[in-house]
């Protein structure tokens, strides 16, 4: 999933300016040590008209870093980061103990192989393990990166070799829970702590798949032709929230196939749609245009806060949006001038971590934000 939001990074490096304050990290976060550590100093990060946001904390600085998703317990996140003064040249696994610092300069522990390409991590019940996708078994190396596809749109590659495991927080790998022919990926578990859903080529299209914890009763969720992918569970269980592409027309239908054939996509057009979690009442929320993805259900169950570029001509700047489950109530909540994305709201509602470019200095890194949520 993360590759996605390089595609429209490669271009951008704008400097952010503030007023200068003091934040600290909010304290039912951290533990009675944690709190007491220094609080760093730096521009202020939020922007005006980000009402929703009543602090912000910055906990990474360089490289690229996304998809954080809380534990549990809310203490720690989860994320991927490329990042070639921590070893990672392409996307690997780390973790961010909330409970340790909040010095974003500092260096945190890898939790994937340190091989291949990874992508999606999410904590599993007991917050001592992770599942992620990764490419390591068929090579070591990084695998390659498609360059534009003719015209100049970019296209995100559908690595074969992606299968899905549960590893500890040592980097132990415990459990491979896929191993068909073909992408597996972009998975994620439900709030229960049961299910876990991902995409799939194993039918030929970009499909989303249920399965249990241990990787049994695999369920195909969608069957329409498009990249079905990056869904996420409503905070009851009951249903998904996820982005599509829905080729309509026989040219757009030709140009997709052409391309997922060579194991690529191109995720410019995207909608958002929710069902139930067995794939029943299959509706779209969404039809603003251009690319609305990284969803994520709001902590009533009741709104969905999203990634999208739906009033860029550019393909940036990507903004956070809410919106209500009919469809109705669209509200920007970021206001930046690059990039924000891959929204989550910890379980117990008060926090969001999101990626943003803000405070990068002017250069391309995206870094990993929590904000103290208000509604």
């Amino acid at each position: 999933m993360a590759q996605y939001h390089k595609i429209f990074l490669l271009s951008i490096a704008i400097f952010f300016a503030g007023c200068f304050q003091k934040k600290t990290p909010p304290a039912d976060i951290n533990t009675e040590e944690a709190a007491t550590l220094k609080p760093f100093e730096h521009d202020s990060l939020i922007y005006i008209k980000e009402k929703h946001f009543k602090h912000l904390q910055q906990l990474t600085n360089g490289g690229d870093n996304a998809e954080a998703y809380w534990s549990f317990d809310n203490q720690k996140l989860i994320f991927q980061a490329s990042n070639p003064e921590w070893g990672a040249e392409c996307d690997q696994i780390f973790y961010y103990d909330l409970n340790e610092s909040w010095d974003h300069n500092k260096r945190v522990p890898l939790v994937s192989t340190g091989h291949g390409r990874t992508t999606c991590s999410f904590f599993m019940p007991g917050n001592d393990h992770f599942l992620y996708a990764s490419t390591h078994l068929a090579d070591q190396n990084c695998p390659p990166v498609p360059e534009r596809s003719p015209g100049g749109l970019y296209v995100w590659p559908i690595y074969e070799s992606f299968d899905i495991f549960i590893s500890d927080l040592e980097g132990n790998i415990t459990k491979q829970l896929t191993d068909e022919p073909g992408y597996d990926a972009e998975a994620t578990l439900s709030p229960q702590g049961d299910k876990i859903v991902f995409t799939s080529m194993r039918t030929g299209d970009l499909e989303l798949y249920t399965m249990d914890i241990d990787g049994s009763n695999v369920k195909q969720i969608t069957d329409e032709l498009g990249y079905d992918g990056g869904a996420f569970f409503s905070p009851d269980g009951s249903r998904l929230i996820f982005r599509a592409s829905r080729p309509s027309t026989e040219e757009e239908k030709t140009r997709y196939l052409d391309l997922l054939a060579k194991n690529l996509v191109q995720p410019t057009n995207m909608e958002l749609f929710v069902c139930n979690v067995d794939g029943s009442e299959l509706r779209q929320i969404t039809n603003l245009g251009n690319a609305n993805w990284a969803p994520y259900f709001h902590p009533s169950g009741e709104k969905i806060i999203f990634s999208s570029n739906h009033k860029s001509e550019r393909g940036f700047p990507f903004n956070l949006f809410m919106i209500n489950l009919d469809g109705t109530g669209l509200e920007q909540i970021t206001f930046d001038e690059a990039f924000d994305s891959f929204p989550m709201f910890s379980y117990d509602g008060k926090y969001l971590a999101f990626s943003s470019n803000r405070n990068n200095g002017g250069s391309r890194s995206t870094n990993l934000f929590i904000a103290e949520w208000q509604d």
